[in-house]
């Protein structure tokens, strides 16, 4: 298994900060790392998916497999031989403040094999949806 996380305070509530986050289909708009996403019904919710294309990966599709409205959101995609788990959680970090934690975790056996290969980019990408999160978080 490979795992990286990404943590950002921002300065806005988590009902706000969930409010852009969950809005799957915006993200294209505040986060450089991702290129486009489409919704594959109305809900996102548990059991929900879309099909995302972030820089350097391929389009692939992801399934919701916990949702917490306010809170976060896991989804995963099995791709090569390998499942992978993106994580968004929002937790409170004082009066008008959130802290999130975003991770991806490459599950399989050649998660270790490919981490030297993959690690630079997806650090970059959480990274990149890190910062969009907050600017957008904290622009309204």
């Amino acid at each position: 298994m490979a795992r990286w996380v990404r943590t950002v305070e921002i300065n806005a509530t988590p009902a706000h900060v969930w409010n852009v986050m969950a809005d799957v289909e915006k993200w294209p708009q505040w986060a450089a790392s991702i290129l486009s996403v489409e919704k594959d019904g109305s809900d996102l919710g548990n059991g929900g998916s879309a099909v995302v294309h972030a820089k350097g990966a391929p389009r692939s599709r992801w399934t919701v497999t916990k949702w917490e409205p306010g809170h976060g959101f896991d989804w995963e995609t099995k791709a090569r031989g390998a499942k992978t788990v993106g994580g968004h959680w929002i937790d409170a970090a004082g009066p008008g403040k959130s802290c999130v934690t975003l991770t991806i975790e490459v599950q399989g056996a050649l998660a270790g094999l490919f981490k030297p290969l993959i690690g630079k980019g997806i650090q970059q990408n959480l990274q990149m949806e890190a910062e969009g999160l907050k600017r957008q978080s904290e622009a309204a």
